[in-house]
């Protein structure tokens, strides 16, 4: 009997045959649904009549999307929603990280840990935490502020009676950026922590040296520094905050609450595919909010760029 002959594979091959196990997965779950969403896009489509429904339309989805009012309700929603919570984490964490990074030597990976936990934590377990401590009648929130109400002066927190957190539509976003800001803090604390420890000690030893304080080592010396990763957790922040999609949905329900007070954009995607089964104009807001997202992106580069005469 002759022997089988076996396939063997060029020694070129090889690089790729290891890889391709990503490449497919990325290829299946990667681009193939931006591609078709892209398609969809241009096309109307009901998904229960199948494949075969599609009508090519043009632009006629972009031009929905553009005159729609919630539409344009969502995006000012989302933009209110992710400065609320995204400025006042940096504003947070860099002092917070340069605190932990001076005071904490033996104890700082727990402290840090600590911070870090409400990011690996489930969204659907924060933000059902979060619903029993915005509780109208038996809230900690508001029991918190009813104490303090106590106190001469400071009456006006409640005005007399307690806080209706996810009913009433002025409360909702303030609730929701409170949720987003707690959850998201303490990943930026892990990042300019990590930056902090790159800097050079030598700097804060000629700092001292020539009589710098602890402020003026922290304002010349730790901010300029730490302007590299600023600009990478501000990108974060602006992605994510435009994204935003689990806290509200789970706080306040897929429509929104009150007034649609807390439907972000990524929201009434959901609801314009799923409810209302219009899957190209929900394909065409994802990319007008990808562009949104491109174009924030692009000013917060330009934001962090280096100026100077090598600018």
């Amino acid at each position: 009997m002759t022997p089988r002959r076996r396939l063997r594979l060029p020694p070129a091959w090889a690089p790729y045959v290891f890889i391709s196990p990503f490449l497919i997965l990325f290829a299946v779950f990667g681009v193939f649904p931006l591609s078709f969403s892209l398609y969809l896009a241009f096309q109307t489509w009901e998904p229960t009549a199948g494949l075969a429904s599609m009508k090519f339309v043009g632009l006629e989805n972009f031009a929905f999307a553009l005159h729609d009012e919630w539409f344009w309700k969502s995006l000012s929603n989302t933009g209110w929603l992710a400065l609320a919570s995204g400025v006042p984490q940096h504003l947070v964490a860099i002092p917070l990280a340069y605190f932990i990074h001076t005071s904490f030597k033996q104890l700082r990976n727990g402290v840090v840990g600590a911070y870090f936990l409400p990011y690996i934590t489930s969204t659907v377990a924060i933000s059902m935490m979060f619903s029993t401590l915005f509780s109208t009648d038996y809230g900690l929130i508001n029991l918190c502020l009813a104490e303090l109400a106590k106190v001469p002066g400071l009456d006006w927190l409640t005005g007399g009676q307690p806080v209706d957190w996810l009913n009433k539509a002025e409360n909702i976003k303030p609730a929701i950026s409170l949720v987003v800001f707690w959850r998201y803090v303490g990943f930026n604390v892990v990042l300019y922590l990590a930056a902090l420890q790159t800097i050079p000690k030598d700097l804060y030893e000629a700092a001292t040296m020539d009589g710098a304080g602890r402020f003026q080592q922290f304002w010349f010396i730790t901010l300029p520094s730490l302007r590299p990763m600023i600009y990478f957790g501000v990108t974060l922040s602006v992605i994510g905050g435009l994204q935003l999609f689990e806290e509200p949905f789970i706080l306040v329900g897929a429509r929104g609450g009150t007034d649609q007070s807390g439907m972000t954009t990524a929201m009434y995607m959901y609801r314009t595919a799923f409810e209302f089964n219009d899957f190209g104009a929900a394909s065409a807001m994802s990319w007008l909010l990808f562009a949104f997202v491109a174009v924030l992106t692009w000013l917060t580069n330009r934001a962090f760029k280096p100026r100077g005469p090598s600018a």
